[in-house]
């Protein structure tokens, strides 16, 4: 899958993903996401049920603590098979380096494939005088998205999660396989929600985007498999 449609999981509990994952057709196993609030809920046992049943698993939990720390919690999760993480880039080089080291380490234990680690730059719910305010900080949104793609890149990281509107400038700054994966997605005419910074899939595509994060556009529609269908369709420019 070189430009995953990431589905975002943001149910109450396993029962009612799967219950939303079995309206997909047998042959169709889309990207998922699973975020905090279901792993928290459901734990380990939701990503083996996701990936037993032939999904390729984004696991979205935003690590952010000293290396030690964040290296032991990769080493875990890579064991588990999950096919992306996400790491904040804000906790620096060693951090990051860290994390792959531990992600690798837990690759090889179970012979596994070692996970592709997403840099969290800047959160797309940030406007630019929300993160100048919170982080005392005076520069640009993108000059600050795009040194933390470049820490990320340092790292050996796989490439960030961002908004569209940073992908171009990332991929500017960055080597020339290092992904630029963009949540903040909408189909045209559905509710922007608590996003600041929304784009629509062929927009993404447009802006340089490697892969998309959708959630309530797919999982909030009538008929959530024609909407997948769709945004999948709108991304890969068909």
């Amino acid at each position: 899958m070189t430009k995953p449609v990431f589905i975002a999981l943001d149910f109450s509990d396993a029962q009612e993903t799967m219950a939303f994952l079995e309206q997909f057709p047998a042959d169709v196993r889309p990207a998922v996401k699973v975020g905090m609030a279901l792993f928290y809920r459901e734990g380990p046992a939701i990503v083996r049920q996701l990936k037993a049943a032939g999904f390729t698993v984004f696991l979205d939990l935003k690590l952010y603590d000293i290396p030690n720390t964040v290296a032991q919690a990769t080493n875990h999760l890579a064991q588990l098979g999950v096919d992306y993480l996400t790491i904040h880039a804000a906790g620096g080089v060693r951090m990051m380096t860290a994390a792959r080291q531990g992600a690798v380490a837990g690759a090889t234990l179970v012979n596994g494939q070692v996970p592709k680690l997403l840099a969290i730059t800047q959160l797309t719910s940030f406007s630019e005088q929300e993160m100048q305010e919170t982080q005392l900080v005076t520069v640009p949104l993108l000059t600050s998205v795009v040194h933390l793609a470049q820490l990320a890149a340092t790292a050996g990281f796989a490439g960030t999660i961002s908004s569209a509107f940073e992908s171009r400038a990332i991929h500017e700054a960055t080597p020339n396989d290092f992904l630029s994966i963009t949540p903040g997605i909408r189909l045209a005419g559905d509710e922007v929600g608590d996003q600041n910074r929304v784009v629509t899939p062929a927009r993404a595509r447009e802006m340089g985007a490697n892969g998309i994060v959708v959630g309530r556009s797919i999982t909030q529609a009538p008929d959530p498999v024609a909407a997948y269908q769709r945004v999948v369709a709108e991304f890969q420019g068909e």
